[in-house]
């Protein structure tokens, strides 16, 4: 296997020099506002996306009706 000079050597090598893996864990680890049942089951977001969705098609049929006709 090659030597890669950057790679962990040995128990010195672990330093993380940036903190991201501390930060990281942090953020992960972090205990914030869980998710309720009524809160997950709101249908806001999927209203929209349905909208979107039924406007684009509209969009494609008329242009589709506009390009054949």
């Amino acid at each position: 296997m090659a030597h890669n000079p950057h790679a962990p050597q040995g128990p010195a090598g672990n330093h993380d020099p940036a903190g991201s893996t501390q930060m990281f864990r942090a953020f992960v680890d972090e205990e914030g506002p869980r998710p309720t049942a009524a809160t997950s089951s709101s249908s806001g977001p999927r209203v929209g996306l349905i909208i979107g969705i039924v406007a684009v098609v509209a969009v494609v049929a008329a242009v589709a009706w506009l390009a054949l006709s």
